[in-house]
């Protein structure tokens, strides 16, 4: 590709232009690179903000795309790869949020040795000091009963004073 980038017009935002420009593949296939790796041209479209329309590519985009190609060499000869480091370095950190995350989720299922005594207390007047209610209609006939309860009382009190 290198080659190619030196010695094609590059273009961005289509793989020729009809003007005798053409993308980064393009060039490397017609000086002997062979690859296919389509992720490649929308990264490079998506780096260059191309649009519907395809145009040269800036001196600066040009210069970074050889820059990234020798680093990518200079990583490949020497051993050593940064961007495989860092790729490797952030599977690590997923792999260890997710094994915390699974311990967490162990740890909240954790068995107290306590059962639901509900089926065998629900007929049992009182079992509990507090009764939820399951729909809202029951509510309100429990507060309705609760206000004639007090109104009960509130007349059996005036009858006392008196």
């Amino acid at each position: 590709m290198l080659d190619g980038i030196n010695t094609h017009p590059i273009i961005v935002g289509a793989y020729t232009d009809g003007n005798g420009g053409v993308c980064p593949m393009l060039a490397a296939h017609r000086c002997g690179g062979r690859t296919s790796l389509s992720s490649f041209a929308r990264a490079w479209d998506r780096y260059t903000g191309a649009g519907k329309r395809a145009r040269r590519a800036s001196e600066r985009e040009l210069r970074t795309l050889k820059s990234m190609l020798e680093i990518g060499l200079y990583a490949e000869a020497t051993g050593r790869s940064e961007l495989a480091e860092a790729v490797a370095e952030v599977k690590s950190a997923k792999a260890r949020r997710e094994e915390a995350l699974a311990e967490a989720k162990r740890s909240r299922r954790r068995d107290t040795g306590e059962r639901s005594r509900l089926k065998e207390l629900a007929g049992t007047p009182g079992w509990s000091w507090m009764r939820p209610f399951k729909r809202y209609d029951e509510y309100e006939a429990a507060l309705e009963r609760l206000r004639e309860v007090e109104q009960e009382l509130a007349g059996e009190r005036e009858t006392e004073l008196v």
